[in-house]
């Protein structure tokens, strides 16, 4: 199908998040649910207007540690006596930290994980009245021709049939959404990285899946209709146009921002080279260092940014604002029951 030329933006001209849903306005509040916040519950303005970046990543114990990374990077001062905040603790699905204009929040695994978490933040961004936000996919993926630790930032997010789009079946008809990154921000993020890195730091195509095992051709699933060498077959051919990496968020990310007019990038790091092997055999401290690099590269990125701006070694800490007390309780007990 053809893309009308709005959904080819890559943002808006006044820098607004558009949710393309007239029934929002018309609603008494609008509860997110898996976030465990409300729109007539919590004044979102107040807690969430300063924001400009919203980092996420798979886990909630790796964005939680990154949260404090980013605090220490960019001068972050918490008031005497408190500590960060899981804002979403009472959702029990997805964690949420605010380091002054940072978001850091946990998306899950795979497309429908990122995909729900995703509505709900675009929306708390409308709420918020923010202007020109940055989103950042940071995470692991498997390499294609690159060994495991190197850096990977996407130029360009296919699925597994080589296609730019994110199809979706919506009131039994299928959809496709363009899945657009922001390739100056792309090249933006390339250009942190140090000569003094102990790695490398890539660009290129990355591919995303709808599963780990099948769906990435791995031989080690509890189910393999295909032999080795169909497998590096189609790894081989997938390498030759473009694909240097393969992960399984990416498409809805790249799809869901460039409809909301919203700035994006995916940066990964590899934990193999899929063209040598199925399983992750590196030791645990090793991973846990590879998965610090993509981090590093955001962080940088966004230190930048703030002491371009003069925002470095802000005072607060996010905490929750409240609007109406009745509803903050409905609010919190909405959410806690989708167990």
């Amino acid at each position: 199908m053809s893309f009308d030329t709005d959904e080819l933006r890559d943002e808006y001209p006044d820098g607004s998040v558009r949710l393309r849903n007239p029934n929002i306005e018309l609603m008494d509040q609008d509860i997110l649910y898996h976030l465990a916040l409300g729109s007539g519950s919590h004044d979102l303005v107040e807690m969430f207007g300063d924001v400009k970046f919203v980092c996420m990543g798979g886990t909630p114990k790796r964005m939680e540690q990154f949260a404090y990374n980013i605090m220490a990077e960019i001068g972050h001062k918490l008031p005497c006596g408190t500590t960060l905040q899981d804002i979403s603790h009472f959702s029990y699905r997805y964690s949420m930290y605010k380091v002054g204009p940072v978001l850091s929040i946990s998306h899950g695994m795979g497309i429908p994980s990122v995909g729900i978490l995703l509505h709900e933040v675009i929306k708390l961004m409308y709420h918020a009245k923010v202007r020109d936000p940055v989103f950042f996919r940071i995470g692991t993926c498997g390499g294609i021709g690159h060994e495991g630790g190197t850096v990977i930032i996407s130029e360009e997010v296919v699925d597994g049939a080589l296609r730019n789009v994110l199809e979706l079946t919506v009131l039994g008809k299928t959809l496709q959404r363009p899945a657009k990154l922001d390739r100056r921000l792309a090249r933006e993020l390339k250009a942190m990285g140090d000569p003094e890195d102990p790695y490398d730091t890539v660009t290129g195509k990355t591919m995303c899946t709808y599963d780990f095992y099948e769906g990435q051709g791995r031989l080690d699933g509890a189910f393999c209709d295909f032999t080795e060498n169909d497998k590096m077959e189609y790894l081989e051919s997938i390498h030759k146009s473009g694909v240097v990496n393969i992960e399984m968020e990416s498409l809805a990310f790249a799809a869901l921002t460039h409809h909301a007019g919203i700035k994006a990038a995916v940066i990964c790091v590899t934990l193999l080279d899929r063209l040598k092997g199925d399983q992750v055999l590196a030791p645990k401290e090793v991973l846990d260092e590879w998965q610090q690099r993509p981090t590093k590269l955001v962080s940088r990125h966004i230190k930048r940014y703030l002491q371009m701006k003069g925002r470095l070694s802000l005072d607060g800490h996010g905490s929750i604002a409240v609007k109406s007390p009745r509803r903050f309780k409905l609010v919190q007990q909405e959410s806690e029951t989708y167990d």
